[in-house]
């Protein structure tokens, strides 16, 4: 093929869901992120309770870090650690039927764990769930105070409410 054929073809795109609870297993997302090229387009669709923090943390490190031009549109939920990679976004759409829980971190063990190691566990546990609210508000580019009245004690956030506030653009289905 020549390269003028090349320069008519359209792009390709991009479309990755995000759906269900983000957590050990997530190479598959990870891979169909890697596969959109650096500086590239690409939909991120969010129908996802959350998670773990630290594959949400993941998640929206492959976005910066690649400097992908993401759209997000949540479709249905886009719940605690899925906000995160949702707010990294450049674009982000709702629906009247979205829903986002904002909600302080939790901390969950099943683990039987040492003292020593269970007051490490509580000091790492304090820096993640006071940055959660710094990082949320900046990827969203959003004040802080905002973030915070919506994650202490918790809320549930609407598709229109977002919107309202700014952070995404509501998409009318009907």
């Amino acid at each position: 093929m020549n390269r003028q054929e090349d320069d008519d073809q359209e792009p390709e795109t991009y479309e990755i869901a995000i759906s269900g609870e983000l957590g050990e297993d997530m190479t598959d997302l990870y891979e169909k992120l890697l596969e959109v090229p650096e500086n590239g387009e690409c939909t991120l669709y969010f129908d996802s309770p959350g998670g773990s923090s630290y594959a949400a943390t993941a998640l929206v490190s492959l976005i910066k870090l690649r400097n992908l031009n993401a759209t997000g549109i949540v479709i249905g939920e886009c719940s605690s650690a899925a906000i995160w990679p949702f707010a990294a976004c450049r674009q982000r759409f709702v629906t009247r039927w979205s829903v986002l829980l904002f909600h302080p971190m939790r901390w969950q063990s099943e683990e039987n764990i040492p003292l020593a190691e269970a007051r490490e566990w509580v000091r790492h546990y304090k820096f993640l769930h006071e940055e959660m609210d710094v990082l949320l508000a900046k990827l969203f580019d959003a004040d802080e105070a905002l973030i915070s009245r919506w994650t202490h004690p918790g809320k549930f956030v609407t598709g229109p409410e977002l919107a309202e506030a700014g952070l995404a653009e509501l998409i009318e289905l009907l």
